[in-house]
């Protein structure tokens, strides 16, 4: 098997991994940030975390914390194949000789080429995804008038093709999901890095066992949002905004009217369960994608 296809391979069952446990703290994460600004003297809907988690499982059940799984778990496999075979690629470009150790900024430069590759994946499955766990929300919201229910993943891209622009309509928040994958991701393969060459005491680290790829993939993914968070947030209330009555007309709009509105903290909205869920769902990705291509030789 040639180094791609172990790439591919080994970059799905990570991807798979990582859904499966940290969907239900993206789920909070993206209720929370795309929540409306409450009237003047009225509480939000959800107070904070545990609140979100509450009322989730009190209206929709277990099932609700998985709401819009469908479409990142129908696209996990593209998803993680790009993001570790364009990551892999780069790699080869960049070594001096076959078998090399990078550096920690050579994995910098790998990690934010294979940003850029998977924004292009990545900015229509978030818009699905963001708009089926974020419905509940804005139906109870001042703009139920437009809110729209749907039914599955299909459902909403069937809309959007037909009511929002067509294929565009789905690319809506590529400027910020790029914005959060670059960097993003520069980070997260620049520290996983790092960390494991801390941990091996030297650029050898073919020697770690599994908890080292754990703790080196925790607090990889821990550093992914301290970095971007706010990128993010932005991204979410575009996604989900509405497409006849929009709220924001751009990127930069959206980061004035939330920071004039509700300060700084409006830009952290949803920051703790995205932190509880990047530590063991980045661990598990990075131990499923360590733990298969070693295994594939």
């Amino acid at each position: 098997m040639g180094d791609v296809a172990k790439d591919l391979t080994s970059g799905t069952i990570g991807g798979a991994a990582q859904l499966i446990v940290g969907h239900p703290f993206d789920t909070i994460k993206v209720k929370l940030q795309s929540q409306p600004a409450p009237l003047l003297g009225q509480p939000p809907k959800y107070a904070d975390a545990m609140d979100t988690v509450k009322q989730t499982l009190a209206a929709e059940g277990p099932r609700g914390l998985y709401k819009g799984m469908g479409a990142p778990l129908a696209t996990v496999a593209a998803f993680n194949a790009v993001l570790f075979t364009v990551r892999g690629q780069m790699e080869a470009l960049l070594r001096s000789e076959p078998g090399a150790t990078l550096t920690v900024g050579q994995q910098v430069i790998c990690g934010a080429g294979a940003g850029v590759a998977v924004s292009f994946l990545a900015c229509p499955t978030e818009l699905i995804k963001c708009r089926l766990q974020a419905q509940s929300v804005l139906a109870d919201s001042a703009s139920a008038g437009v809110a729209v229910k749907y039914g599955g993943p299909m459902d909403v891209a069937r809309h959007v093709l037909r009511s929002e622009g067509g294929v565009r309509g789905l690319f809506k928040g590529m400027v910020p999901t790029l914005a959060r994958e670059v960097p993003g991701n520069a980070v997260v393969f620049g520290v996983y890095e790092a960390l494991k060459q801390y941990m091996a005491g030297g650029p050898d680290t073919s020697k770690l066992g599994r908890g080292s790829f754990i703790v080196a993939g925790g607090l990889a993914g821990a550093a992914f949002w301290f970095t971007v968070y706010p990128t993010d947030v932005i991204k979410s209330v575009i996604q989900v905004d509405d497409y006849k009555n929009p709220k924001y007309t751009g990127s930069i709009n959206a980061f004035r009217r939330i920071f004039a509105s509700e300060g700084l903290k409006g830009l952290y909205k949803g920051f703790g369960p995205a932190m509880a869920r990047s530590v063991p769902a980045n661990a598990a990705c990075f131990l499923a994608y360590e733990v298969t291509r070693s295994s594939l030789g």
